[in-house]
């Protein structure tokens, strides 16, 4: 992606996140599984003694790391500065970039990051990471892999030609970055996370409310003309479930060290 535009779309993450900070903890259900999965992960020597929580949201992560290393201190890092302000028993709170941290060098023995790599370069993120982790320092990060929200974008298939879903880095590509930046011991999966709702309508209102907006473009309920709108909804209903309407998360859960 070119810098400009992906100023422009580093701009519209803030906003999107920015608007999203009441809503986030009643919705982010799907983020709180996959914070759990990250943890469950860890290996059980790890120690660190400094924890940086790269896109640390509302800070739920936080909570989870501060039970599982108490004697840690923690940093608290976020693009959106009404995200880190809703961090309860904050620390150290940081508004900036995964990409581009504001941090000196070797300061974390964890760089942590629950589902924020995918709106990174994947390069520019492994390289800041390796940069502010000490020498044995460790990484776990969660990030979206293709296949994310794949019954939206195959039930927006049947309405126009478009692509509807922004495109994510694979599990290859995270795996490259890493070790081109120069991480070892890496280990990576992909596990698929399915959330259900009960229509379309609260479904998307779901993914509004956490921020998390993968919807390209300007296809969206209230900006579609009806007879779209409709043939979207029939196309999505022939999905539905015992459970309601199905929405996958592909989700990579990675660990590395330096």
């Amino acid at each position: 992606m070119a810098p400009q535009h992906q100023e422009l779309f580093k701009a519209r993450v803030r906003r999107n996140f920015d608007r999203a900070a009441a809503t986030y903890d009643a919705a982010a259900k799907v983020q709180r599984w996959v914070c759990a999965r990250l943890v469950s992960g860890l290996p059980a020597s790890l120690m660190p003694a400094v924890i940086l929580d790269a896109g640390c949201g509302t800070g739920f992560g936080m909570e989870i790391l501060a039970r599982r290393f108490p004697a840690a201190r923690r940093i608290a890092l976020d693009i959106s500065h009404t995200m880190l302000s809703r961090v309860e028993h904050l620390e150290f709170g940081i508004v900036g970039d995964a990409e581009r941290l504001p941090l000196k060098s070797g300061i974390a023995g964890l760089y942590w990051s629950n589902l924020t790599a995918q709106w990174c370069d994947p390069d520019l993120l492994a390289k800041e990471a390796l940069r502010v982790l000490w020498p044995g320092g460790s990484i776990a990060l969660s990030s979206l892999s293709p296949g994310t929200f794949h019954e939206l974008e195959e039930s927006f298939a049947e309405v126009d030609s478009h692509r509807h879903i922004l495109a994510l880095p694979s599990s290859d590509v995270l795996q490259q970055a890493l070790a081109l930046a120069g991480f070892c011991d890496i280990r990576l999966r992909v596990e698929p996370c399915v959330a259900h709702y009960r229509d379309l309508k609260s479904l998307l209102r779901a993914i509004k409310s956490i921020g998390a907006n993968l919807i390209s473009g300007e296809r969206r309920q209230g900006l579609m003309g009806r007879g779209a709108w409709q043939k979207l909804e029939k196309s999505y209903e022939s999905r539905r479930t015992p459970r309601g309407l199905p929405l996958t998360y592909q989700v990579i859960l990675c660990y590395a060290r330096k």
